[in-house]
């Protein structure tokens, strides 16, 4: 994108994020401009909000970056697709950046290695920088949140025996995954059972659960049902052991999930770095909101898989799964082996639990 129209998406972001804090999100946006009408619902933006002086500091170039070399951790779920596509696409790289993504295998570990400082900056859920600022689950860091990497996108996944369930009453006794605690999952899982008549306390079980192992749990009886992100509700969907029983936009529509977050310290001493990895990040963004992109994207991520060895990894834009030529490297929670497909979770790679099932030549 030129520069040009870089500086009018910031601007539309500075737009947007006002926007959000107060209407609420976009559906309550619309709604006052319906009322009040476009001029006089940005007059009385503009006499809440600095808006100009907002969009010039957006659009200032930073200089040269403090840090060259940067180490960014992330969970392997579709909300992260900008801040992974980043490295393998070059777009760290077009703003000084020498940046190593690195994947975390659940968001308790996300967060330990960031509050450690083996990350410079992070993928999150939108919850945990603030959960971390207040020292709540964890020891008290002050951490920022430049973005918001998405909203919407999740969903409850039920089990296929569940088929059967049409209400948040009829719920009761099941055994629930959300990623996090401290997550949107969380929140937005009790409320839907809250609003249904059932304590999600006292009348159902919600764990967490690292998403790239719930379809193994939901195979495995361990789960009737998770609040998710993509991939894992539709690879419940077709690894046929689970359905799709309601998008997250049914229950908040707007709702923010992931973000990009990194210490205040970072932002505060190294002010162009961390400028910097945002204008990347949001490059990125840009660019992967074209649809024409999607496949191009899918395969730079695949190829850059850390499971991944020695550059033998292809990607089938198509079905979605990372193949292996020599299949021994199991990639995320599933892969192609001798034509079969095979469950093996993160877990049991890492612990070596896991044996490659007979085939037929």
């Amino acid at each position: 994108m030129s520069e040009t129209g870089m500086d009018a998406l910031r601007a539309r972001v500075v737009e947007r994020a006002v926007e959000r804090a107060v209407f609420g999100g976009e559906l309550g946006r619309r709604a006052f401009v319906r009322a009040v009408g476009a001029t006089t619902a940005s007059a009385a933006l503009a006499s809440l909000f600095p808006m100009a002086a907002a969009k010039a500091i957006a659009q200032e170039k930073p200089g040269p970056p403090e840090k060259r070399d940067l180490k960014i951790g992330f969970i392997p779920i579709t909300c992260a697709t900008p801040i992974i596509m980043a490295e393998p696409m070059g777009f760290y790289k077009t703003h000084g950046l020498n940046v190593q993504v690195l994947k975390a295998s659940s968001w308790a570990m996300i967060r330990d290695i960031s509050i450690n400082g083996e990350t410079d900056a992070t993928h999150m859920l939108s919850p945990m920088p603030l959960a971390i600022s207040l020292g709540v689950g964890s020891q008290s860091v002050p951490y920022v949140i430049p973005a918001v990497e998405n909203i919407n996108g999740q969903a409850i996944t039920l089990a296929a025996k569940h088929k059967g369930l049409k209400t948040a009453a009829d719920m009761k006794g099941l055994k629930f995954g959300v990623p996090f605690d401290y997550s949107m999952h969380n929140f937005l899982l009790r409320y839907f059972l809250a609003e249904g008549g059932v304590d999600p306390d006292r009348d159902v079980q919600i764990r967490a659960v690292p998403p790239p192992e719930m379809v193994a749990n939901l195979r495995a009886n361990n789960l009737d049902g998770y609040l998710a992100p993509d991939p894992f509700n539709q690879r419940a969907v077709y690894e046929e052991v689970g359905f799709i029983y309601m998008l997250s936009k049914d229950i908040w529509p707007g709702h923010p999930c992931c973000a990009f977050a990194a210490k205040h310290e970072f932002m505060e001493k190294m002010p162009n770095t961390f400028q910097a990895t945002l204008n990347a990040i949001l490059d990125a963004t840009q660019y992967a909101r074209d649809k024409s992109h999607r496949k191009e994207i899918a395969a730079a991520i695949g190829a850059t898989d850390k499971m991944a060895s020695e550059g033998r990894i292809q990607f089938d834009p198509e079905t979605h799964l990372a193949i292996q030529d020599d299949a021994h490297i199991p990639i995320l929670f599933f892969q192609i082996w001798k034509g079969q497909r095979v469950l093996i979770t993160p877990g049991q790679y890492a612990n070596g639990e896991f044996q490659l099932p007979p085939w037929k030549k």
